[in-house]
C-alpha cells in the first residue's frame, strides 16, 4: 500500500524560510509525478509544485516561483519543498500527491495528510 507522510510544517515569521519533506512507502518504482498543494481556510485547494520524476521537470504557481523549489531525493523516496521569503499569504495546510501519466498530464492518485504552515507578520 503506498503512503506519503508530510513533515517539516511549522510556525515562522515573514520573510523565514521551511522546508517540507514528503517521505514515499510502498512504492516499487518512481511515480510519473509527485507534487506540493496547500489549502487555507475557506479558500481552494491550490497547487503549489510539481516535478516530473524521471526527466526532473518543474512547474510553480506563479504566487511561489522565484520563492519555493521542489525535489526531490530518489535514494531516499522522498520529495522535498525548500519555501523561502515565506508571507502571511502563504499559510495554509500543505499536502504532497503522487501521480500517474495520463494522456500525457499529471494524474494525481495518492495523497498525504497533510502539515500545517503559518506565517505571522
Amino acid at each position: 500500500q503506498v503512503q506519503l507522510v508530510e513533515s517539516g510544517g511549522g510556525s515562522v515569521q515573514a520573510g523565514g524560510s521551511l522546508r517540507l519533506s514528503c517521505a514515499a512507502a510502498g512504492y516499487t518504482y518512481s511515480p510519473y509525478c509527485m507534487g506540493w498543494f496547500r489549502q487555507a481556510p475557506g479558500k481552494e485547494r491550490e497547487g503549489v509544485a510539481t516535478i516530473y520524476t524521471k526527466r526532473g521537470a518543474t512547474d510553480y504557481a506563479d504566487s511561489v516561483k522565484g520563492r519555493f523549489t521542489i525535489s526531490q531525493d530518489n535514494a531516499k523516496n522522498t520529495l522535498y519543498l525548500q519555501m523561502t521569503s515565506l508571507k502571511p499569504e502563504d499559510t495554509a495546510m500543505y499536502s504532497c500527491a503522487a501521480g500517474v501519466n495520463l494522456w500525457g498530464e499529471c494524474d494525481f492518485r495518492v495523497w498525504g495528510q497533510g502539515t500545517q504552515v503559518t506565517v505571522s507578520s
